[in-house]
């Protein structure tokens, strides 16, 4: 307290001086520099006049928030509040003024002042942001050469950032308009395209480069591209959202981080109904499936940003539950978080535990995901998990009266070619003629495709090559796949859980398709080698696995929802699935050949066709 009200006082001291001053200084003006005979009692309007004057302006600059911000912060919303300000204070100086009807008292000091006040002050706050901003630039002036690649102004956003950061010192602007180049902002050039970004960077002795441009412009990855033929370690800002996820730390603010395989898909940060999300989530108890994996941790860190009066996770694996209990540990220590190992196979456990905690949110992740290990001699594990599971967990929360039942499927599901697709899309079946016989529970789907960095998938496999030094392997040089982020992917699934009707399967926004062989292309450049070094290698497709995912299927329809990435898929008309016929086939298949399985398994989805 005692250090806010001393940096109020100061300042404000400091302005009553100025005002003081100036307004001697405009009597001086009035009577001295115009040769105008001063009024016999001017000592006495000085005596009443010059504190008062004081007292005004100062009133009026507190009371429109001129003093929240230091001097050296001052900007241009700073300049406009004071200019605001100063025309309150002329105007209620001279009311009361008029009020007191001083005798001989000049009318023009009313007119002089301000002008003579008004300079004092946006000078005294120039020059501090002046002598800030020369501190600044000697503190920096130390730090790692550094280009900085956008349009003028995104790279004036980015200097601004830069500021503070004392690790760089930005040697030249590169810019992608080559009208540009010759221009300079905050004294900084623009010294050539991006066609010039070599000579540049060895010309300056950059090994960085920064890409200043928006992310989710489409411009941004085309520029980063350019930007890694270059061989310069590649730069760009943390957004908003970056910061959420460090959670808030010190640690998560404009710092420059390296660019990710993310920066390349062009996406733009996920807005959320952080209202109707509180709504949901503040004080309830939420459980999470799966909770050890790529999906169900990333849920759970977001779950926790809303304020949730208890976290149940679950998990098979004893290794994953226990690693997200040591990271939640440190990073949410007042988070009520309670951590089981339990199979979704087991209805029993589920429904213990369910009842235990009586979640009013269940967001259910468990699953077995990947194609070719699910296809043949364990296609009865992946009915067991994904639609057994489903139907488990589905069952638990309406019996433990859970209000939103939220099923993680995938673009898998649709027209599907494997069995761990067609075991998705039965589960999406069982879940909704559950949720038919069940309307007190809210139950819906959310399809999407591929996240980036997901446990077995492509990225973190093309990583590992990469660092053992090649080669890449890429099953066929035309498969393409949709990717989004893991945080992006989660929160999109808690915003579909407040949507829609229940029995609904959402389809998100994955954006336009990419080719694999490109995404390894790509993460080949990020680290610095080229195709020489890293060669791609072509094995051919896997069991199950076709050219390209489809997000709905031949005979859906999509409808709009009030969130521009998520969508409801609306199917033809279909009788329900007879879910205890769905128990005992799957009950009796353990015995069965997986060419029987999956003979069965079409006549339930028909529109799964084997490979």
């Amino acid at each position: 307290m005692r250090f806010s009200t001393r940096a109020i006082w100061r300042p404000a001291a400091a302005d009553a001086l100025l005002v003081a001053l100036t307004w001697l200084l405009a009597f001086l003006f009035r009577f001295s520099l115009l040769r105008n005979d001063a009024p016999v009692n001017l000592a006495q309007i000085l005596w009443i006049s010059t504190p008062l004057a004081a007292v005004v302006w100062v009133a009026a600059l507190a009371g429109l928030g001129v003093y929240r911000t230091p001097w050296r912060h001052t900007s241009v919303p700073e300049f406009k509040r004071l200019a605001s300000a100063m025309i309150v204070a002329a105007l209620a100086l001279a009311a009361v003024l008029l009020l007191l009807r001083l005798p001989n008292f000049p009318r023009s000091i009313v007119l002089l002042h301000p002008l003579f006040a008004g300079a004092a002050l946006l000078g005294l706050r120039l020059g501090a942001r002046i002598l800030a901003e020369g501190r600044l630039t000697r503190s920096t002036a130390q730090g790692k050469p550094l280009l900085v690649l956008g349009t003028l102004d995104e790279a004036a956003r980015a200097l601004q950032s830069l500021r503070s950061s004392k690790g760089w010192q930005v040697a030249a602007l590169i810019s992608p308009n080559r009208g540009e180049v010759g221009r300079s902002v905050q004294g900084v050039r623009v010294a050539g395209s991006v066609d010039d970004l070599a000579h540049v960077a060895q010309a300056q002795g950059a090994s960085h480069a920064l890409i200043a441009s928006e992310p989710g412009s489409p411009a941004r990855r085309e520029l980063l591209l350019q930007a890694s033929d270059a061989h310069l370690a590649l730069l760009t800002l943390p957004r908003a959202d970056d910061w959420l996820q460090s959670g808030g730390s010190a640690g998560g603010g404009q710092a420059p981080r390296q660019v990710e395989l993310a920066d390349l898909l062009g996406r733009a940060a996920v807005q959320l109904d952080v209202r109707g999300l509180s709504s949901l989530l503040a004080g309830q108890v939420a459980l999470v499936t799966g909770a050890g994996g790529s999906i169900g941790s990333e849920l759970c860190r977001q779950i926790a940003r809303f304020g949730v009066r208890q976290l149940v996770c679950i998990d098979s694996s004893e290794i994953a539950i226990y690693a997200l209990e040591q990271e939640f540990k440190a990073r949410f220590p007042e988070l009520a978080v309670r951590y089981y190992t339990a199979n979704v196979r087991e209805p029993e456990r589920l429904l213990d535990l369910f009842k235990r905690h009586r979640p009013a949110v269940v967001l259910h992740a468990a699953a077995y995901k990947h194609v070719p290990l699910m296809e043949d001699d364990n296609a009865i594990e992946a009915l067991r998990t994904n639609v057994l599971g489903t139907l488990g967990a589905a069952r638990a929360a309406t019996a433990s009266g859970a209000q939103r039942f939220v099923l993680i499927s995938t673009d898998k599901a649709v027209n599907p070619t494997n069995v761990m697709g067609a075991s998705k899309r039965l589960a999406e079946l069982a879940l909704q003629a559950h949720a038919a016989q069940h309307p007190d529970t809210h139950c819906c789907a959310v399809r999407f495709g591929n996240v980036l960095g997901s446990s077995g998938s492509v990225v973190p496999r093309f990583a590992a090559q990469i660092a053992a030094g090649g080669p890449v392997t890429v099953t066929h040089p035309e498969i393409v796949r949709y990717f989004m982020t893991i945080p992006e992917a989660a929160q999109l699934v808690l915003q579909a859980g407040l949507m829609g009707e229940s029995g609904n399967i959402f389809v998100l926004d994955m954006g336009e398709p990419v080719k694999i062989v490109d995404l390894a292309r790509l993460m080949i450049r990020l680290s610095n080698k080229t195709e020489e070094e890293i060669p791609i290698h072509f094995t051919g497709l896997r069991p199950g696995e076709k050219l390209f995912e489809e997000l709905l299927a031949d005979d859906e329809t999509t409808l709009p929802t009030p969130h521009p990435k998520l969508r409801v898929a609306r199917q033809a008309e279909q009788d329900p699935i007879d879910l205890q016929a769905l128990e005992l086939w799957i009950a009796a298949s353990g015995a069965q050949s997986p060419a029987q399985i999956k003979a069965a398994l079409h006549a339930l989805v028909p529109e799964y066709t084997p490979q």
